[in-house]
């Protein structure tokens, strides 16, 4: 049976959703020097919450230089921003995120006082040029994502490629990461990795991207939304064959689940027991040499079954000859016939 592991790290509300857009004008970034509160924020709970920060903590008195500041930001547990972040965040011109909702729950749990301008796929191609403007005028711009580290599955790149070419500073504060944070609970290999994203939504494009990471020996991190999750694992042990995976949600919250086992047990526990609350974060163990001796068997067998076989017949003799699933041998039968002239 797949194994689960709960762990109660800290308090923290729900996800907000996405889409707000926010309208401010720039405002002087000398009025706003030490502006985050010294107090702790409100929403924590320090009988729940094991991470959180210092009633005070260090504070620059330093102006910020003009420039881009990538500002990594909780995934879940408020108290999981650092004092740089804060301090940056309370001395920038401008805050870039994605959803002014969801900032505006951080910078007011830390008493930050700074205007939010929306930054998301729907707009960045309209306001880059205006965030590059800012710089060009002196401004210091903070850009965070609803959550993590930003550029991490998100548009903020793009902003990144155009300050780099327009000549301007740009740096990052780190911090929190859903992905890498999944992948060291995992129990996986962490020593190499790819990070994926999302995978696309309909099954044949999602196999199809799949297939081409069948054959890399290294963990692999997804990020899926709960109602397509027991779908995506049934298309990755579709293509990738049965595998150690783990399914990580709720990080750093008060009910964070990692639940461990092969892609077969946790088909079988999404199935049962219907979709989870929140994103998930995937991580799927790498290929073995083992396993691609196997892959190509199957491949040498079917490639030759199919000379003189329909598919189905093909099918069901070569999943008989290797004891495999016979939806897997499909699977694969026609991803070989969709290669062949």
């Amino acid at each position: 049976m797949s194994k689960t592991s709960r762990s109660n790290p800290s308090y923290t509300g729900r996800n907000e959703p996405s889409g707000a857009v926010a309208r401010s004008t720039p405002r002087n970034t000398a009025k706003r020097a030490g502006a985050a509160s010294k107090d702790t924020p409100s929403t924590f709970n320090p009988a729940e919450d094991t991470h959180p920060q210092t009633e005070t903590g260090p504070k620059s008195t330093t102006e910020l230089k003009a420039g881009l500041y990538l500002v990594a930001t909780p995934i879940g547990n408020l108290g999981d921003l650092t004092f740089r972040a804060r301090d940056v965040l309370a001395k920038a011109s401008v805050i870039a995120c994605e959803d002014s909702r969801v900032t505006r729950r951080l910078t007011q749990a830390y008493g930050i006082d700074v205007p939010l301008i929306s930054y998301h796929e729907h707009n960045a191609d309209r306001v880059r040029p205006k965030i590059i403007e800012r710089l060009k005028c002196g401004e210091a711009v903070a850009l965070v994502s609803d959550a993590g580290t930003p550029l991490i599955s998100d548009p903020g790149y793009k902003l990144v490629t155009a300050v780099i070419e327009a000549g301007l500073e740009v740096t990052t504060l780190p911090g929190a990461s859903a992905a890498l944070c999944a992948l060291v609970l995992s129990g996986l290999p962490s020593d190499r990795f790819l990070f994926h994203g999302f995978l696309p939504p309909k099954s044949a494009a999602r196999r199809a991207a799949l297939a081409e990471l069948a054959d890399l020996p290294v963990s692999l991190i997804f990020y899926e939304s709960p109602r397509r999750l027991a779908d995506m694992l049934s298309d990755v042990q579709a293509v990738l064959g049965e595998r150690p995976a783990a399914v990580a949600r709720e990080l750093t919250k008060m009910f964070e689940e990692l639940r461990r086992g092969s892609l077969g047990e946790l088909i079988t526990h999404y199935r049962e027991n219907g979709a989870p609350k929140g994103e998930a974060v995937v991580v799927i163990g790498g290929s073995d040499p083992a396993g691609k001796s196997q892959a190509l068997d199957l491949d040498a067998l079917l490639t030759d079954a199919l000379r003189t076989q329909t598919l189905r017949d093909a099918v069901a003799d070569v999943a008989q000859m290797t004891g495999r699933p016979k939806r897997q041998v499909y699977n694969r039968a026609l991803s070989l016939s969709a290669k062949q002239p």
